[in-house]
């Protein structure tokens, strides 16, 4: 059905929630898994006299190495269980951007993402990365709820 399913980690409780299941289609449809991570620069502050000194090379490196270590835990999941997988690290201010560009570049047929599925002013404040990425995607976004229950949550 799809060759290649993009995969977008930050290494957070939400975003592992996706993973067996985006490895599951993926071996269901004999698909390519592209576990993408971005790395977002370190903000650098205009000085003030009460400025900290802060070493945004440094705090770059560490959030690109973190991203690195989140798309490749993804892929060793994959690999375990018998699923391609390809690991990508993009440096970006915007997320929802780079994960639109990269499955453009990767030639990806589908995107697996979480959602916290906020309501009301708390979706408006927080903003929602998903919803970028269904507003913006050019494929289809394929997005789990994990707050809403299943039938096979349900108990006779």
């Amino acid at each position: 059905m799809y060759q290649r399913i993009l995969l977008p980690t930050d290494g957070s409780p939400l975003s592992d929630l996706v993973i067996p299941l985006a490895i599951d289609l993926a071996r269901q449809w004999h698909s390519e898994l592209v576990a993408v991570a971005v790395a977002q620069p370190a903000l650098v502050m205009p000085p003030s006299e009460a400025a900290l000194t802060i070493d945004v090379v440094g705090e770059t490196r560490l959030a690109v190495d973190a991203a690195r270590v989140h798309a490749e835990r993804v892929c060793a999941a994959a690999t375990a269980a018998g699923v391609p997988c390809r690991a990508i690290t993009v440096l970006s201010h915007s997320v929802h951007t780079a994960l639109t560009d990269t499955a453009r570049t990767q030639q990806c047929d589908v995107v697996v993402m979480a959602s916290h599925g906020r309501h009301g002013l708390s979706r408006l404040l927080a903003g929602s990365q998903t919803q970028k990425m269904v507003a913006e995607s050019t494929i289809p976004v394929l997005v789990l709820h994990p707050g809403v229950p299943s039938a096979a949550d349900e108990q006779p």
